[in-house]
């Protein structure tokens, strides 16, 4: 079943800029809502201009904004802030991204926006929340993982440094998908009680709510938990990344012992009798070292490709660890649809990815600055401002 259209109808004003705020617009964009990127007029969203950028705008401006209309308004501006706010009280949700405080001082906040329009449902994203004591300070995506405690689990080992992360886990986990969890919610509860709400999305507090199994362990364990000790961070010998003879990589997943014995089976793995006091059966042991060791040599000895399909007859978790450039190629990727291009004004088409709640069916490139001023002004009426 399609959820393409399923937020036909549902009107999207997006205040924010550069990576959370658009991405989560994104989703409600592919969903079928109508977003409209309201944007300063001079500069507008600064993401358009990052690096690395090809013959146009932003690569990654491109793949986070499709489907998407462009307006500009200064809210500094008497007329324009009342422009908006007239657009506000036909809208049902807001979504930016401003320093806490902001919204209020240019006159379009919350009881601003309430007071135009009971239903509005306004989601801000902040690195730390509305309230407390680090509101009003400056933050990126690492400054949150680290006092998530995120950043703290990953790496190679507890007495080397913190492992960086790979994609913005605070931006796009923490911020994103909860802002979109939170207004689909929210326009649920509006259904039954016809009120908005105000979503306070920290993404430090996103971040944070990822590890909820693990903060379940730390009464468990003798140690705190932390970077390379973990079953799944690192412990365990069973459950990492090995190098190949070729200096790719192959992720090992092999935890359970069925999946284990086929690993034994298929790499010739040497494994001692399994001990009988249990504290010498698990991370950080003389028989996860010496696994450890084994599995290094052994998946040294072939390519990362022969591996994968000496492996894929033994269905034991283990895959080939994929540069960005060959993940489009994938035979799964490839076979599920995953990737799509969209392309404008004759430049060669910008790869998308979708998410999982499937194939948007709109196909229209990220707007330009102002794009569709008129057009916007027009449907909402407002064209006299």
């Amino acid at each position: 079943m399609s959820l393409a259209h399923s937020l036909d109808g549902v009107r999207v004003l997006d205040l924010s800029r550069l990576l959370p705020g658009p991405f989560l617009t994104m989703v409600l964009a592919d969903l079928g809502a109508d977003v409209v990127k309201v944007e300063e007029p001079r500069v507008g969203d600064y993401m358009r201009d990052f690096p690395p950028r090809g013959e146009g705008m932003s690569g990654r401006y491109l793949t986070v904004n499709r489907n998407k209309r462009s307006v500009t308004m200064d809210l500094k501006d008497d007329l324009e802030r009342e422009r908006f706010l007239r657009m506000a009280a036909q809208a049902d949700v807001v979504v930016e991204s401003f320093r806490p405080g902001v919204m209020d001082r240019l006159g379009v906040g919350y009881e601003a926006l309430r007071g135009r329009n009971a239903g509005i449902v306004l989601c801000s994203i902040s690195g730390y929340g509305q309230t407390g004591p680090y509101r009003d300070r400056a933050g990126h995506d690492i400054n949150y993982l680290a006092l998530a405690g995120v950043l703290a689990m990953s790496g190679a080992a507890p007495d080397g440094p913190p492992g960086m992360a790979g994609v913005q886990i605070a931006d796009m986990a923490g911020g994103a998908m909860w802002g979109a969890i939170g207004i689909l919610a929210a326009l649920m509860e509006r259904d039954r009680t016809g009120m908005g709400t105000r979503l306070d999305i920290s993404m430090t507090e996103g971040a944070l709510a990822l590890l909820a199994s693990e903060f379940g362990i730390v009464d468990a364990e003798p140690a705190v938990p932390t970077r390379g000790t973990g079953l799944l961070n690192g412990g365990a010998a069973r459950y990492g990344v090995y190098r190949t003879s070729d200096g790719k990589y192959l992720s090992v997943g092999a935890l359970e012992p069925q999946f284990l014995a086929r690993l034994v089976a298929a790499t010739g793995l040497e494994l001692p009798n399994r001990p009988a006091d249990a504290a010498a059966d698990g991370p950080g042991t003389a028989r996860e070292h010496d696994m450890r060791r084994q599995l290094t040599r052994i998946i040294a000895s072939k390519e990362r490709d022969e591996w994968v399909r000496i492996l894929a007859e033994c269905d034991c978790c283990c895959e080939p660890v994929l540069e960005l450039d060959e993940v489009a190629e994938h035979p799964l990727h490839r076979e599920r649809g995953l990737f799509f291009e969209i392309g404008d004004s004759g430049l060669p088409g910008t790869l998308q990815v979708r998410t999982p709640l499937g194939m948007p069916t709109g196909r229209r490139p990220a707007p330009a600055l102002g794009q569709h001023n008129d057009e916007v002004f027009r449907e909402y009426g407002v064209e006299d401002a």
